[in-house]
């Protein structure tokens, strides 16, 4: 992956895709218990934060929002989106017309004090899920986080290209995405979005009032990709998700994974002898 972030996974959400990691097993995570305390009903936080905030973002920014009516009502739902800024994982949630899950750092919910209590109700508030960063093992938890939205019939946003696009290209997709939508046959909503760099660019903390476009794609079904399983299904069933989105944003491809180099001699050669699918 994954490559809000998820989604919406991102670099600052979490970034369990910005190093390679461990290829999907073959054997599917074991069960989820039923009632997951992560994804329980949304609580009073949730609905105040979001009546506040989403009205403001609206009449601020004046997002030009397209395809809406593509989001499912109810049912299993990934929302797939290409990555800018990490205002995404907040234009997502502000406009879908469903409440949406993401995954974001762990330490935006752990924090001390006043600000930690501020970033811990904020993060809560637009339905974000703490997630430790890393790879290998640590992307594979941040999947079943998802599957764990998915399972209970929630709505899950996700970043297939793993970390925001620092210089505007549409990257090639991880196949975390296509093993949740094929393990829990979940539809997948393509999202394309536009300009959010502009609102904060990399390096900024205080946003800027500029137009966004938002489009919603039409749902995609891909199980006729094959099983979860299959390596080939995954990676299918991934291109076809980033050609929807590329359809949406229009961003020229990059034909490459959008990945920091690896840190160290042992890293790089690892990565030449031993190539793992990507999360």
């Amino acid at each position: 992956m994954t490559g809000a972030k998820a989604e919406p996974i991102d670099d600052d959400a979490t970034d369990t895709s910005d190093s390679e990691s461990a290829a999907v097993p073959l054997d599917e995570p074991a069960d989820l218990p039923d009632e997951p305390e992560r994804v329980k009903r949304p609580g009073f936080v949730y609905f105040l934060g979001y009546g506040i905030m989403a009205p403001v973002a609206r009449v601020v920014f004046r997002p030009r929002i397209l395809g809406r009516e593509n989001i499912p009502a109810t049912g299993r739902v990934i929302l797939a989106s290409n990555h800018l800024s990490f205002i995404d994982s907040i234009v997502i949630p502000l406009v879908a017309t469903r409440r949406v899950q993401f995954l974001a750092k762990s330490t935006y919910f752990t924090g001390t004090g006043f600000r930690g209590w501020v970033s811990r109700t904020f993060f809560t508030a637009i339905g974000a899920i703490g997630v430790e960063r890393g790879a290998g093992q640590a992307a594979q938890l941040a999947l079943d986080e998802g599957r764990a939205v998915l399972d209970a019939e929630g709505a899950f946003a996700i970043y297939p290209e793993g970390t925001r696009s620092l210089d505007g290209r549409l990257y090639k997709g991880r196949t975390g995405v296509a093993w949740l939508a094929l393990t829990t046959g979940a539809v997948v909503v393509p999202v394309g979005l536009i300009g959010t760099q502009e609102i904060q660019p990399v390096g900024t903390k205080v946003p800027r009032i500029r137009k966004v476009t938002v489009s919603f794609g039409q749902p995609l079904d891909l199980s006729h990709h094959g099983h979860a399983t299959s390596g080939k299904a995954r990676r299918q069933a991934t291109d076809e998700i980033m050609a929807a989105i590329h359809g949406l944003s229009g961003q020229e491809l990059a034909h490459a994974y959008n990945e920091s180099p690896p840190v160290g001699t042992l890293n790089r050669l690892a990565r030449r002898v031993f190539p793992r699918e990507r999360l």
